[in-house]
């Protein structure tokens, strides 16, 4: 977990925009100077623009634009945390849409709000995923929840799906439901980045779905937190 720390005016927050509206991105970046404890370190209209140049800004929030004309920014999210793990993303979206929180979630989103949010309250969501804290709508969170342990989802075959799995793919899908980067696996399996990438694509073929997050539902399936370290014991790294 990321330490909470604090930031000063001699030390603010960085933070770099990702919206495909140029209206949106001038409004959040006067939003945020007007701050003086956060600096607004540059902004992109693209995911490849945003994935081009995020990293040599070395932000310490991306606030993040869900829908993007050339992709999205659950994607973005999930790349530039692998090169930038203590990076906090802040999801900004005009839709509830649960399966997008959900996306967020798996890819390491540290918030996910909705555009409709004021503009004080966003001031202070940057400043709590800044400090390492969670800032996720807590009903929406609730709901998803709710329904990923109550809703069938159409996977009666699921015992036998994950029985089909080896010790490490278990423990590579437990992981996955935790919310962990692919780098993040690795280091907490003793694996290369390339090597957890192809025990997910593998393991993807045997459960019959495309996407991680897919997955991450069947995650919630395998039981008891204490499932990692059980078969751990019956796989060495």
């Amino acid at each position: 977990m990321t330490e909470t720390r604090s930031f000063t005016e001699q030390d603010p927050i960085r933070v770099f925009l990702l919206d495909d509206h140029e209206v949106v991105r001038r409004g959040l970046a006067d939003l945020l100077d007007a701050e003086p404890d956060i600096r607004v370190v540059g902004d992109a209209d693209t995911a490849e623009h945003a994935l081009a140049r995020g990293p040599a800004l070395r932000p310490h929030v991306a606030v993040l634009d869900v829908r993007l004309p050339d992709g999205d920014g659950i994607t973005v999210c999930r790349e530039l945390r692998s090169r930038m793990p203590d990076l906090a993303c802040l999801m900004l979206t005009s839709f509830d849409d649960e399966d997008a929180l959900l996306d967020a979630i798996m890819a390491g989103a540290s918030g996910y709000v909705l555009k409709q949010i004021k503009g004080s309250d966003l001031v202070s969501a940057v400043r709590t995923v800044a400090s390492g804290q969670s800032m996720l709508d807590p009903a929406t969170t609730a709901r998803l929840m709710r329904s990923l342990r109550t809703d069938p989802a159409d996977t009666p075959s699921v015992p036998s799906e994950l029985a089909s799995l080896s010790p490490r793919e278990r423990d590579i899908l437990a992981l996955i439901g935790d919310g962990l980067t692919n780098r993040e696996i690795g280091r907490r399996l003793y694996l290369s980045e390339k090597t957890v990438k192809n025990h997910i694509s593998r393991m993807l073929a045997k459960l019959g779905v495309q996407r991680r997050v897919q997955a991450a539902v069947l995650a919630s399936h395998l039981g008891s937190p204490e499932r990692v370290e059980h078969s751990s014991r019956h796989c060495a790294p």
